[in-house]
């Protein structure tokens, strides 16, 4: 891989989120429906708070409904450290962090804090396989997707024409 590649050329610009006043059960479904394993959570003011796991979601989701119903997203990530990178250092950098950190994806945020991006080693898989695609969005400002209106079917009704009751 190209030393000078930055991270902003592997990062999606564009990954779902959710905020951290969510529950946790919503959160559960947006991973569900978007197909995204790594869930970046947001603060009010568009920080990132931390990186939810699609494993970390499941074991926290076989909880009893109600219990899921009251728990928000903030109970995950509250009092974790947050390591992130930014757009214009070099992937080797961020693989170096990734490794050093013992975690598949990190959050890309602007000299704010502000979420710009999630890098996944999904991503580093793409490129070194030559299957790097471009999302075709600006890339001096990216935008995460919100997690509503908008969210997709679920998975398997959008992958296998099923539709789920």
């Amino acid at each position: 891989m190209d030393e000078r590649l930055s991270v902003r050329a592997l990062m999606d610009d564009a990954p779902y989120v959710i905020s951290e006043d969510e529950t946790l059960l919503m959160a559960w479904e947006v991973v569900e429906r978007s197909g995204q394993r790594h869930l970046p959570v947001v603060r009010q003011d568009g920080c990132c708070a931390g990186v939810l796991d699609r494993a970390e979601l499941a074991v926290a989701c076989a909880a009893p409904a109600a219990t899921l119903s009251r728990g928000r997203v903030r109970d995950l990530v509250h009092g974790r450290r947050t390591v992130t990178v930014h757009p214009e250092e070099s992937t080797l950098r961020a693989a170096a962090v990734m490794t050093e950190e013992q975690t598949d994806a990190l959050p890309v945020t602007d000299p704010h804090g502000r979420l710009a991006g999630l890098l996944t080693a999904q991503s580093y898989v793409a490129a070194a396989a030559g299957l790097l695609r471009s999302t075709g969005q600006a890339q001096d400002a990216p935008r995460p997707r919100a997690t509503l209106p908008g969210l997709p079917p679920r998975r398997r009704e959008r992958e296998y024409g099923i539709r789920m009751p």
